[in-house]
């Protein structure tokens, strides 16, 4: 049998979207997949924690409605420059596949700075998808 793709998914606001989560269930069904969701911790108004505790309660939604979808995932919060974020776990683990998560072009920092395509160069041959989700975090409607 053969090992599991390796992705590594960079979402933050979007990471219990239901776009993301049915882009991996997808890509589950067609070969298996273990997940690492990363989220930076950006400050958010509403977190004194600097966005670690928001970050952490979108990541905690998408694990839950990823393992309930038969996919093994494991979570990680990281640096607030998502750039710097993904360079750091990028050093840290291999990974088949990523996906970076936004909201759509009018709402998104990450588009602004061409995140996507940056984490596209860094990652020098490993195939890169680019998800856009349309709700906000906790708004998403669980996967069926």
């Amino acid at each position: 049998m053969n090992a599991a793709t390796r992705v590594l998914v960079l979402a933050n606001r979007t990471a219990d979207s239901g776009e993301l989560l049915r882009q991996l269930l997808t890509r589950h069904a067609q070969s298996p997949i273990t997940v690492t969701m990363l989220a930076p911790a950006v400050w958010e108004v509403g977190d004194p924690h600097g966005g670690r505790e928001s970050a952490l309660r979108r990541l905690r939604a998408a694990n839950r409605q990823l393992r309930a979808g038969g996919i093994e995932a494991s979570c990680v919060i990281g640096d607030p420059d998502p750039m710097s974020a993904f360079e750091a776990e990028w050093s840290r683990g291999q990974y088949d596949e990523i996906v970076v998560s936004t909201l759509p072009n009018n709402l998104s920092k990450w588009l602004r700075v061409d995140l996507p395509r940056r984490i596209q160069r860094a990652a020098a041959g490993v195939p890169v998808v680019h998800v856009v989700a349309s709700e906000a975090a906790g708004a998403a409607a669980p996967v069926t």
